[in-house]
């Protein structure tokens, strides 16, 4: 990759349902494409990166950067995805990036001194992480991305403020949350509440708003590790699953 402050980056998130693709040049978004959650990512994949290059006006060998999701998220879309990422960037001897899905959800949710990340894991359990994310927009961890119930997350964090709620999984389970912070006695408020933001800043919780694509958030996170030299050959790339496959799962029942 080019020593320039404007790369320019093929984001891919498979990690949730929907998924998408933005393709950015710098800070500067070109085009953006979100998925179908009710569709495959290997049925629409291809297409959509089709479609941001040529709205772009570029073509797949003018890519600077790959980028992709890496995990905790639907296996099946992370291999997907990674998949996709690797044969392009091994193809075209370019570099690509890595980026955890739960970073990419509490950069899309903006700047906060506390984040829970959270995206649905299946059977009614959830994939999540504490981050702190800077004015920058840098994202840094916590603690390590754990897959659990609700029910355990709630007891987890019953007391910390302040604290942003943030993700697919967040929103799935704000009834929930709002009844926590209720017992607990802590202020909560959706994002965009009028005269929430100041009180929820100092001693709540705040539910953030959806990104309605999250690939540009992947794609923030890219730019800044282009800038620091956080790159990775293809071969580099390794999903982050947090648990065990359902096949897994049925195949140690079977021992």
């Amino acid at each position: 990759m080019s020593a320039t402050k404007t790369p320019l980056i093929l984001s891919i998130e498979t990690a949730t349902r929907a998924g998408g693709v933005t393709l950015t040049r710098g800070d500067h978004i070109l085009a953006v494409r979100a998925g179908e959650a009710a569709v495959s990512h290997s049925a629409h994949l291809l297409y959509y990166v089709s479609e941001v290059l040529e709205e772009g006006g570029v073509a797949l060998r003018e890519i600077e950067l790959f980028a992709v999701t890496l995990g905790p998220g639907s296996f099946t879309g992370l291999r997907i995805g990674l998949a996709t990422v690797k044969s392009f960037a091994a193809t075209l001897s370019r570099p690509c990036v890595g980026v955890p899905s739960l970073h990419a959800v509490a950069r899309a949710a903006g700047e906060s001194e506390r984040a829970l990340a959270m995206l649905p894991a299946g059977r009614g359990e959830v994939f999540a992480q504490l981050l702190r994310v800077d004015r920058r927009g840098d994202v840094h961890p916590l603690d390590d991305p754990s897959h659990l119930t609700p029910r355990r997350l709630l007891d987890k964090v019953r007391t910390m403020r302040p604290l942003t709620w943030a993700g697919e999984g967040a929103i799935i389970h704000e009834e929930a949350i709002r009844a926590q912070a209720q017992s607990e006695g802590i202020p909560f408020w959706r994002e965009g509440d009028v005269g929430g933001a100041e009180s929820v800043s100092a001693q709540g919780w705040i539910l953030a708003r959806p990104p309605a694509i999250l690939s540009t958030a992947v794609a923030r996170l890219a730019l800044t590790r282009a800038h620091s030299a956080q790159v990775s050959t293809p071969d580099q790339l390794r999903a982050i699953y947090v648990r065990a496959s359902d096949a897994e799962l049925n195949e140690r029942c079977r021992e």
